[in-house]
């Protein structure tokens, strides 16, 4: 008798996870209680996999010799209790995909912030030194569906807290920890230690054979580190000290030192700009060093990387008014980091699913810098409470064009528009990219 497992949730993890179970000879159902969009239910038929969309048949799943859970399903679902309840093993898509990558390598990058720009620039660096490599995880294809359809001998992945929270096995080779604030609180009880925990798991099966690249200028990082007993390689990068190995910057020169390799590079040759992203810089140089690219490639490889949609993405310039599109900061503390940069006076649009956030982390910012809030969400009462005191002038808006239009209004001649949320998009947007979609799509309309 095959296994049968079953996989909860049919997006790009659920439907990759899929197809590589159906490929490894699984007795394979996939259940999703909303419904699914065509294009996975054609791939599901199109393999002929059993599904069931906008319901769950309870009996079936709990059936299960194995449940395959999304990431996006918490734990306090009915389901996942009666599914725990019964002792049926819980795994996550990254787990799954474990199992079958071969002898291929594994770098994987977590962290509250700056996961996306680095998992793409280290992606980047390995394209430039011609290595066979995918981009996977939360960004592209799913883990198992890149090694169902097109295995590569390395993969680079960006995984979240709840992708890790459901391991066993998952080992990378390399594992990223760029920073720890409070994120997704709403999923840990609102207990910040869970949320810590959950973030290094990256590093439980780890051996000495392995590396561990991680910021040790972040408190939570290095206090939690100190708890723990590694096995794997340590490599902190920092931007406050000298090490002996990792990476720092000193006098605006990035200092890689990896076994006998350096690796020198001045920061303002550097793609990305801004203090977050000497950071990520840093972390993706580290690892490429490790394993083994050569510090022409990786020099040519950051000096010319582009920056990603809906992070810090200049849109357009109208009547002296800059548009930026950060529809990806879904937390307080990527929007910190996008205040952190402006260089001008600044009209901010914020607001969504507000997951348990702290908004005091950007009150100063705010202050100095931001002229009016544009709140854009279905429930903005906490915003406005937060706020009303620290600028000017807060309008209300349901919509992205409203937003945009009201923030041109308010704006001068010298103004930087930035839409940088703090907050999910789920009340109004598909996703973040939606939300980053319409945003611009309204700025090329004004």
């Amino acid at each position: 008798m095959s296994t049968k497992i079953v996989i909860l949730g049919a997006g790009e993890s659920g439907v990759g996870a899929a197809l590589l179970a159906k490929q490894k000879g699984y007795n394979v159902f996939v259940s999703d209680a909303s419904a699914i969009k065509p294009i996975y239910q054609s791939e599901l038929e199109a393999n002929q996999i059993p599904y069931e969309s906008g319901t769950h048949d309870v009996e079936r799943i709990l059936a299960a010799d194995e449940v395959m859970k999304s990431p996006g399903i918490p734990e306090k679902s009915e389901l996942v209790k009666q599914i725990r309840a019964k002792g049926i093993p819980v795994i996550s898509e990254i787990e799954f995909g474990f199992r079958y990558k071969g002898d291929s390598k594994i770098v994987a990058i977590t962290g509250s912030n700056g996961k996306t720009t680095t998992t793409s620039l280290l992606y980047h660096i390995c394209k430039v030194a011609e290595e066979d490599v995918a981009i996977v995880g939360n960004i592209g294809f799913s883990f198992a569906r890149q090694i169902a359809v097109d295995p590569k001998k390395l993969y680079v992945i960006e995984v979240s807290s709840f992708q890790l929270d459901d391991i066993k096995t998952f080992r990378p080779n390399i594992a990223i920890l760029l920073n720890i604030t409070e994120d997704h609180l709403d999923r840990y009880n609102y207990q910040f230690e869970y949320y810590v925990k959950s973030k290094f798991r990256i590093i439980e099966n780890q051996t000495e054979k392995d590396c561990f690249i991680y910021c040790i200028d972040d408190e939570v990082i290095t206090k939690h580190l100190e708890l723990l007993t590694t096995n794997t390689n340590l490599l902190p990068f920092s931007m406050k000290q000298e090490l002996k190995k990792g990476g720092y910057i000193k006098n605006e020169q990035m200092m890689l030192k990896i076994q006998e390799e350096r690796v020198t590079m001045s920061i303002y040759d550097f793609a990305l700009k801004g203090k977050h992203n000497a950071y990520n810089t840093m972390a993706a140089s580290i690892a490429a060093s490790t394993l083994g690219i050569r510090k022409e490639k990786i020099r040519e490889a950051v000096s010319n990387f582009h920056s990603l949609e809906h992070r810090m993405e200049f849109v357009a310039t109208v009547k002296g008014v800059d548009f930026i599109n950060d529809s990806k900061a879904t937390n307080v503390n990527s929007t910190w980091y996008a205040l952190e940069s402006m260089q001008k006076p600044t009209i901010l649009i914020l607001g969504g699913v507000d997951k348990g956030n702290d908004y005091a982390l950007v009150a100063d910012l705010v202050k100095d810098k931001v002229k009016a809030i544009v709140c854009m969400g279905t429930d903005n009462a906490k915003l406005i409470e937060y706020f009303k005191d620290k600028v000017a002038q807060i309008i209300e808006v349901d919509s992205a064009k409203k937003a945009v239009n009201a923030s041109f209004k308010l704006a001068e001649k010298g103004d930087v528009v930035l839409l940088s949320p703090a907050c999910a998009s789920f009340d109004l947007f598909k996703n973040y990219e939606d939300r980053g979609h319409q945003f611009k799509e309204s700025v090329k309309e004004l």
